[in-house]
This record gives C-alpha cells, sequence and structure tokens, in this order.
C-alpha cells in the first residue's frame, strides 16, 4: 500500500526558509556544533513567523547543527500559542551528494526502534514485508527515530478516516487494518525491514555502533539515474548546438535567369535527388511565362567517377520502357540494330524513363531542320522514315534492340528492375579511361595534390 496521503496533521508548515543570517554571530569553526542535549551553548534562532493555521503571529526556531558521522543539517520547528498548532522538519545544509543512498535496516529489537534517521524530501521508504511505499516528496523531510517514522505514517493514513467512514468508503475498512499492522510492527513481534532510498545522498540512519560495523544495517551507495536526476532538478549541460545543415532534398531551390529562347527574365527551380542504389543529382528546369518555353537539365551531384561506366541493356519487353534513366552531359548513346550513335552533350543531361529518352532522340533526328524542306535528299528522307519506323517499333516493343550507354564520367545510370539482384537484360561494365577520354573531360591537367605548393610559388 502506499502512503502518498502519510503527511503531518493539519496544513503544511509555515517555517520560514533558514537563513544563516538570521543566527547569532558564532564563531565559523562552530557555526555547525555537534548535536547533544547537554550542549546549553547551542541555542536555537527564533523567528516570528505566520501561523497557516490561525493566522495569528507563531514563532520559528532555527538550529544548525552536526549529527555525528553524518553531516551538518538545518532543524527548523514552528508553534503556535494561539492555536497550539505545531510542526517541525529538516533541511540539508550540504550539496546535493555524488551518489545516492540507499539504507537498508532490519528492525529486530525494540532497541532498533530509537535509531535516530534524517529522512529528506527526495527519500522514498519502504517495508517490504506489508508492502508498504511513502513516495519521494510526499512528505517533509524529518529529524525523527525508526518509530517516529512508522508513527509519522499511521497519522497521515488516520487523517481522512472519519471522513471515509461517514461516506462509508469501502477502502476506510482497509486501512484500518492496515494500521492495525504497522501498530504490530512498532511493538516487533517479528523482524521487518525499513529501507530509506535517497538519490540525493543526504539521508541517514544511525549506527548506535559506530565507528563498528553494525550488523542490521546495509549501506550501498549508488549512481543516480537520469529519471532521478531529473527528479532533484539536476540538469547536466546540454552539448553546444551545432548549426544544423540545410537538407537540400526536400527542398526547392529557385534562381533568376533569362530565357533561353526569348531572352526574357525567367526563374529556374532545382532541386537535388536522391536516385535508389545510385547517387544524388541536381534536376534544374526552366519555365518562361513570356514564351511558354520549357526547359529541363540534370547535373550530377557527385565528383567524377574513378572509372568510367558502360550500361548495355538488352530491350526484349514494353516494359522495359518504364525504366528510369539518367544521362549524363558526358554520356553517349548506341543503338547498333539501327546503327544509330547519339554523342556526348548531346540533348544535355536528362532525367527520365527510357520510352523519354528514345522520344526525345526520335524528334532530334525526324525533326532536323536540315534534313526536311524541299532541297532535302530523296534518298536521306527515305532513311529518316525508316529510322523514325523502327524507332516506333522499339517503344511499343515489337523489336527488340540493345541500347548502350556509354559515360566515362561514370554519372549516367540505367534503373535495374530486379535490384539488389542482378539484372539478367543488363550488362554494367566499368573500365579505366583512355588518355584521349581524360583530356576531354579536362582530367589530365587537372592537379589535385600538391597544388598549394605551385600556388604559393607563384605568390
Amino acid at each position: 500500500m502506499a502512503a502518498s496521503g502519510a503527511v503531518e496533521p493539519g496544513p503544511p508548515g509555515a517555517a520560514v526558509a533558514p537563513s544563516p543570517a538570521l543566527a547569532p554571530p558564532p564563531a565559523p569553526d562552530h557555526l555547525f556544533r555537534p548535536i547533544s542535549a547537554e550542549d546549553e551553548e547551542q541555542q536555537p534562532t527564533e523567528i516570528e513567523s505566520l501561523c497557516m493555521n490561525c493566522y495569528c503571529n507563531g514563532m520559528t526556531r532555527l538550529l544548525l547543527t552536526k549529527i555525528p558521522f553524518f553531516r551538518e543539517i538545518i532543524v527548523s520547528s514552528f508553534s503556535c500559542e494561539h492555536c497550539g498548532w505545531n510542526n517541525t522538519e529538516i533541511q540539508s545544509a550540504g550539496r546535493v551528494q555524488d551518489q545516492g543512498v540507499r539504507y537498508t535496516l532490519t528492525v529486530r529489537a525494540p532497541e532498533d526502534m530509537n535509531r535516530e534517521v534524517v529522512k529528506t524530501d527526495s527519500a522514498t521508504t519502504r517495508i517490504p514485508e506489508l508492502d508498504f511505499e511513502i513516495p519521494a516528496f510526499s512528505q517533509k523531510g524529518a529529524l525523527t527515530t525508526v518509530e517516529g517514522l512508522i508513527t509519522r505514517a499511521i497519522s497521515g493514513l488516520e487523517q481522512d478516516q472519519p471522513a471515509r467512514r461517514a461516506n462509508k468508503d469501502a477502502t476506510a475498512e482497509r486501512i484500518d487494518e492496515f494500521i492495525v499492522k504497522l501498530k504490530e510492527l512498532k511493538q516487533v513481534a517479528s523482524p521487518f525491514t525499513l529501507i530509506i532510498d535517497d538519490p540525493s545522498g543526504n539521508s541517514f540512519v544511525e549506527n548506535p555502533h559506530a565507528p563498528q560495523k553494525d550488523d542490521s544495517l546495509v549501506i550501498t551507495h549508488y549512481n543516480r539515474t537520469q529519471h532521478q536526476k531529473e527528479m532533484l532538478g539536476l540538469q547536466e549541460e546540454a552539448p553546444a548546438e551545432k548549426p544544423e545543415e540545410e537538407d537540400l532534398r526536400n527542398e526547392v531551390l529557385q534562381f533568376n535567369t533569362n530565357c533561353p529562347e526569348c531572352n526574357a527574365p525567367a526563374q529556374t527551380n532545382m532541386k537535388l535527388v536522391q536516385i535508389p542504389h545510385f547517387k544524388e543529382v541536381i534536376i534544374m528546369a526552366t519555365n518562361c511565362e513570356n514564351c511558354g518555353h520549357r526547359t529541363n537539365e540534370v547535373k550530377s551531384g557527385g565528383a567524377v567517377e574513378p572509372l568510367g561506366t558502360r550500361i548495355t541493356l538488352h530491350i526484349t519487353d514494353p516494359s522495359d520502357m518504364t525504366r528510369d534513366l539518367l544521362k549524363s552531359e558526358t554520356c553517349s548513346v548506341e543503338i547498333p540494330e539501327l546503327e544509330f550513335e547519339l554523342g556526348m552533350a548531346v540533348l544535355g543531361g536528362k532525367f527520365t524513363t527510357l520510352e523519354g529518352l528514345l522520344k526525345d532522340i526520335r524528334e532530334l533526328v525526324t525533326k532536323n531542320p536540315f534534313t526536311l524542306g524541299d532541297s532535302s535528299n530523296p534518298c536521306q528522307k527515305e532513311r529518316l522514315q525508316e529510322f523514325s519506323q523502327k524507332m516506333d517499333q522499339i517503344i511499343e516493343g515489337n523489336m527488340k534492340a540493345h541500347f548502350i550507354m556509354d559515360d566515362p564520367a561514370g554519372n549516367s545510370y540505367l534503373q535495374n528492375v530486379y535490384a539488389p539482384e542482378d539484372d539478367p537484360e543488363m550488362k554494367v561494365e566499368r573500365y579505366k579511361r583512355t588518355f584521349d577520354q581524360n583530356e576531354e573531360l579536362g582530367l589530365n591537367d587537372m592537379k589535385t595534390e600538391g597544388y598549394e605548393a605551385g600556388l604559393a610559388s607563384q605568390r
């Protein structure tokens, strides 16, 4: 049974916050004197304060003392001569300790009931034999005895019993039965265990045999959990927050430019896209509101690869037309069955499907102004018509063909619909670039190591 209601009789105490400045100015070495009833010089400081029961002025007494084999505490006691109400509590005069502490006392004899106990606000009290617990922060701190702890719990449980009995509350009878069990503990008819667990480390249970070991008392120090640190208000210093890096994957950037057709002001949209099983690319699209011209372009988001890439796809099914395709500016395209080859930089960079690229190629070839008109060669027109028909057959899936992408920079991509397994209709080859290919990419004259020394000599 939890004793969250185990509070002192009457309203909370009216003891004001203790302040050493209000005490008489003793010598610094004797600010905290050892607690002793025979010490006549140790006198409490008296402060007139308001009683929260009758709202008349009462008296608060503060005593700064030291418990042997423990540490300094502040004992405050309030009493009101008008209504007779009084209240006593303690506060630790030290800091929160580096570790929490758990006292496990086995009460075997009536003498153990007289052991002094310091219980702070943050301490949890348990008696496992009765499944009884007083949670942390449900009571004020107290300087008492083991018997006093039990008496205080009994008083708290009895506080609202008259109202429960008047309302015929079913819990009133169970609480009465439990109070009887607590009163039996005070007789020590049989041994029981008292556990005081304080994360602040400022609670204390007396060892009457000190400095010798007490066989009935086990003291355990432990490291506080994160929850206990938060409960005590101890927050670790948060690490310095690093400035968040902008995530451009979920953002479309815009910048001003001019239309390549009419030179009117226009806006270009740019977005960073991650292609699965490949790399990041930058897609740029321009839409001119003046003339309606539209254009799109794809740039590689990474560096030039160490090896070139040659991708060969055997087109056998119409579903191949839906494969995603990235053609960089450095990629050339070849279709052997049509004796067709598209050089580097033609059509620019594109992120589309295989069908979209084949249609762009057909449009590029068949709508060339130098091959049309009255002055065009009839044989050439016939070859272009045949090329267009075969291209339509490939797009419709009526003709099997090989589609080859050769990119010395290694920045082109064709979707593998079986990923991450190998595609039986697609072959990807990595090869070492030739000198001419490196020259065309501008890599032969690119110095990536030791260039700082060259810059320094130029200065």
